[in-house]
């Protein structure tokens, strides 16, 4: 992690940068290197012919069969990719992780393969002290190991910091006794190492690094879950364990730094997985409509159908832009903070808004895909023996994993106004040019000719998209101040405009990009660009009236609300045109437009 990289592109720059300018500083997934294309089609390759044949052992939960194929997978370097090289692995970064965490096909061992190599690894290879390090990564590269993490607690739900999990020195200084109950922790079964969080005294909690074997550690059972019933989820119940003072992973009473650096990595890589999931549910969509008749015709030839495959497809290019986007920005960021891991996440920390977005985002399209495609298969995908009836219930999870959406938008709409009361973010300093033009109805309308002639008018729409987003933000925080974070709808309000505004920022940038470096699908590019705009624009708009009619002064709110839906406009476009070709090219390929 030596290597110095500038980031590519600053935090939230999304909401003050032009599209246009954006589009030549973002990582695409048409940028990969020989090396992540590589990592990627080994993931596949691995899930095809190691996970996927084993389906039902693995939703039976037969014993040894998870953790066999995750120890397989170590086999084949798929869980070293962020561990050093001192310590047997890879070192190849975030981005090349993340890539690879799109490419898990089944659900279960997705969850169990992200609970080792990002929750379970990255503390350690963090924090860990050198002993620490030189003990347990090289274990835990090959799979010889198998780690898990530990925070939840029965009661305490999303309140990450209200642990009763107790941890006291012992007399002799040599121990800290720990004592608790920790709650659905993925890989508990079968794990051997758990990166636990406790409370010493009244202090914020600390994090421990606890072996299995250890007296006093065990599990519950398993819990009997609605879906990713392959994986491993059950309570960890510590009794009097006598913790080596050596195993306290970074500073004392500093956990909560480990918990939310950490979790900020593992929001990102579920985005990956569920950009991954709804590529998957798509093409089991897609090829069922080439496979089933209804009235003497194919389902894809009905426009209700081409409707569902085509948004299918555009929300899912939306939520992978702006995935591996962040993704490159924080791989970077990571880069620019040398060996230091405080300054390494003092940088990611400017991508949590980001992070938080495209996990939302993300687990929010899957869980849309998912739905569209039992109804394309009708009833046939409310039958168990159709693997789309596996997709809808494992998708479920997604919007309650690391944090849940609404603590995802709490995180995304706090943190955009903490740092703009820093002035860490331009928005007070711009807002009264952004002000004059929606006063005026004088939009700035950028789209030159550097933008394809095609997204010129998505490009405008977007930019007083932005330009509304914060004169109204701005109008509401300026009258509550202080007790802003008390009004949770505004919050969501503001958090979906966020959401939408990356999504489109990111679909947008990845389209202009494809263009400007004639690629040969970027026709294709530009029309899922353009679906995924008009389908966020009339989201955004909806979002923008909710807001403002709901905290703008009654004698206002008429006004302010005509100039704000004038000055954004309408982004007309034939819906039922574009949904047509794109369904056609999705029925074509059996799937997502794109592949490896």
């Amino acid at each position: 992690m030596s290597t110095t990289m500038k980031p590519t592109e600053a935090g939230t720059a999304f909401l003050t940068t032009p599209v246009s300018e954006s589009a030549d500083r973002i990582f695409t997934p048409e940028q990969r290197d020989e090396d992540q294309r590589m990592f990627e089609e080994s993931s596949v390759t691995f899930v095809e012919r190691e996970v996927l044949p084993k389906l039902d052992a693995i939703e039976s939960q037969e014993p040894g069969v998870m953790p066999s194929l995750l120890k397989k997978a170590g086999e084949q370097g798929l869980l070293m990719i962020e561990i050093p090289e001192a310590y047997g692995g890879a070192e190849l970064g975030l981005l090349t992780s993340v890539l690879v965490a799109s490419q898990q096909k089944e659900a279960s061992f997705s969850v169990a393969f992200g609970a080792h190599t990002t929750i379970g690894s990255l503390p350690i290879v963090y924090y860990g002290t050198e002993e620490q390090k030189q003990a347990y990564l090289p274990k835990l590269a090959t799979g010889e190991w198998i780690a898990a993490y530990a925070l939840t607690e029965p009661g305490v739900g999303s309140d990450a910091m209200g642990l009763g999990t107790r941890a006291e020195l012992s007399e002799d200084g040599k121990y800290y006794i720990l004592n608790g109950t920790k709650q659905w922790i993925s890989n508990a079964g079968f794990a051997d190492v758990f990166v636990v969080f406790a409370r010493i005294g009244n202090e914020r909690p600390s994090a421990f690094i606890v072996e299995a074997n250890w007296p006093g550690v065990t599990t519950g059972p398993e819990e009997n879950k609605m879906g990713i019933k392959g994986s491993s989820t059950r309570q960890l119940i510590l009794q009097d364990v006598k913790v080596p003072t050596e195993n306290l992973l970074g500073e004392i009473h500093k956990g909560y730094k480990i918990a939310f650096n950490i979790l900020n990595i593992g929001r990102l890589k579920l985005g990956a997985g569920t950009v991954g999931g709804a590529r998957n549910a798509l093409k089991l969509a897609a090829t069922y409509t080439n496979e089933r008749k209804a009235f003497g015709k194919f389902l894809h030839e009905f426009g209700m159908i081409k409707k569902k495959l085509a948004r299918m497809a555009a929300e899912t290019y939306a939520a992978e832009s702006e995935v591996f986007r962040t993704a490159a920005n924080i791989s970077n960021a990571q880069h620019s903070g040398g060996d230091n891991t405080d300054a390494i996440f003092k940088a990611v920390e400017d991508y949590a808004i980001e992070a938080s977005l495209a996990k939302v985002h993300g687990s929010e399209v899957l869980a849309m895909v998912v739905d569209e495609g039992v109804q394309i298969f009708g009833g046939y995908g409310f039958m168990k023996e159709y693997p789309i009836e596996k997709a809808y219930r494992d998708a479920r999870i997604q919007r309650i994993f690391e944090g849940t959406n609404e603590i995802n938008r709490m995180v995304a709409s706090g943190t955009l106004f903490r740092r703009a009361m820093k002035g860490q973010v331009s928005l007070m300093t711009i807002y009264p040019q952004v002000e004059g033009r929606i006063k005026a109805n004088e939009p700035s309308n950028g789209a030159d000719e550097n933008v394809p002639a095609e997204l010129r008018e998505a490009v405008n729409t977007l930019e007083r998209s932005k330009d509304a987003t914060i004169y109204a933000a701005v109008n509401v925080a300026m009258k509550y101040m202080q007790a802003l974070e008390q009004e949770q709808e505004f919050i969501e309000y503001l958090a979906n405009l966020l959401i939408d505004l990356y999504a489109v920022d990111s679909a947008l940038a990845r389209a202009i990009q494809s263009v400007r470096r004639g690629d040969a699908e970027s026709a294709t590019h530009v029309k899922l660009a353009q679906l995924a705009s008009w389908l966020a624009f009339t989201r955004i708009r909806a979002n923008l009236d909710q807001l403002l009619m709901s905290y703008i002064d009654e004698g206002r709110v008429a006004k302010v609300l005509e100039r704000v839906r004038t000055y954004v406009g309408d982004y007309a476009i034939n819906g039922v045109a574009l949904q047509r070709e794109i369904a056609s090219i999705v029925v074509e390929k059996q799937g997502y437009p794109f592949s490896l």
